[in-house]
């Protein structure tokens, strides 16, 4: 955990590997449908708590007490929401008007689970935002005791600190002392991530909301820095990033090794074998390859799973297709976020089937 003489609070700068790190679930809603009472109390609980914490913006900016390095970050959050309004045709009623200072370092952490021999999520259901591949905690005991009971069931698992979620409009989310990130682009990432999801949202559709949502954040906050540093800063930006890049492409060439592995289908220790040996060329390649910025040893080391690999699937489908129909309405984001919403009357097969595109 990086600590920032400019927030209140310590926070976490790994935004632009959206996947380790966000996730924009209803994850704080009152009913859900696993019927699971101490879970619901634990939701309501805490996100009562974070609304009666919610301070408009302007009254953080015109408290004496607040530093200013945290009042310039905030204005900088007025001015994207703007931009993301204005711009980027965002919809306002992805909140960020107000703020809340947490008494923990994360806005939460969530747990997600994967069949061990098959790109098949666990799930669950949650009214409006539908069946989801990921259950959020305000508390990391409780989100471990939930990976524990999914390891003893079989699963391969993984929890991640919330760096962001949406209310889909039905609440006016706060922007957290946990994200107010030091560079202005990461800050816009967060922002316009999560405001894209007010945007456009297909309920139990998670790839393509995500895979949306990333799409949408890439662009603007490009155009953000493009807009507040001219090209010099974005192309510093873009060099900053492509050590990152390579390390996320990395794992998704991995992942859809191991997607056209499991679906080719085999006997379990046939199947056992291969993604070891998947796996196990990555590790490789993390160790031949020379970084400068990434601890290749470490992550070369670290017990991956089926969840790390689908996770990234999860946020960074499609990128083809987006670009391509962001491109025909002649990069005009009010058309992009209009022929998206046309996709609402195809199927979640039918969405997917068009992440796949070439």
């Amino acid at each position: 955990m990086r600590s920032d003489s400019t927030h209140l609070l310590p926070n976490r700068k790994n935004r632009r590997l959206g996947f380790f790190s966000g996730i924009p679930v209803l994850f704080f809603l009152f009913f859900s449908g696993q019927g699971c009472i101490p879970y619901l109390y634990h939701l309501g609980k805490e996100q009562a708590k974070i609304l009666l914490q919610r301070k408009a913006i302007s009254d953080v900016l015109a408290d004496p007490e607040i530093p200013e390095a945290t009042k310039t970050k905030l204005k900088e959050v007025e001015k994207i929401r703007e931009f993301g309004i204005q711009e980027l045709a965002l919809a306002p009623e992805g909140g960020f008007k107000s703020f809340v200072q947490l008494d923990r370092p994360a806005i939460g952490w969530h747990v997600s689970a994967c069949h061990p021999l098959r790109f098949e999520s666990y799930t669950w259901w949650f009214p409006i935002a539908g069946t989801v591949p990921y259950k959020g905690y305000f508390s990391l005991e409780k989100a471990k005791e939930e990976e524990q009971s999914l390891k003893d069931q079989g699963f391969d698992t993984r929890i991640r600190i919330t760096a962001g979620y949406s209310t889909l409009g039905w609440f006016e989310d706060p922007l957290f002392s946990s994200q107010l990130y030091e560079d202005p682009g990461d800050l816009a990432s967060i922002i316009i991530h999560e405001m894209a999801h007010a945007t456009v949202y297909f309920p139990g559709d998670s790839q393509f909301n995500e895979s949306y949502a990333s799409f949408v954040e890439d662009q603007g906050s490009d155009e953000y820095v493009l807009k507040i540093g001219g090209q010099k800063l974005l192309s510093e930006r873009k060099r900053s990033e492509e050590e990152t890049k390579l390390y996320k492409n990395l794992i998704l060439e991995t992942a859809n090794l191991l997607k056209s592995a499991y679906s080719e289908g085999g006997a379990e220790n046939t199947l056992r074998k291969k993604k070891t040996e998947i796996i196990g060329d990555f590790r490789k390649k993390l160790l031949q390859t020379k970084w400068t910025k990434i601890n290749s040893q470490k992550l070369a080391e670290k017990d991956w799973n089926n969840e790390d690999f689908i996770g990234m699937l999860r946020y960074n489908s499609g990128t083809s297709y987006f670009r391509k129909r962001f491109l025909e309405v002649g990069k005009d984001f009010s058309k992009f976020h209009e022929e998206m919403r046309k996709l609402k009357g195809k199927t979640l097969e039918e969405r997917k089937a068009l992440l796949e595109e070439k």
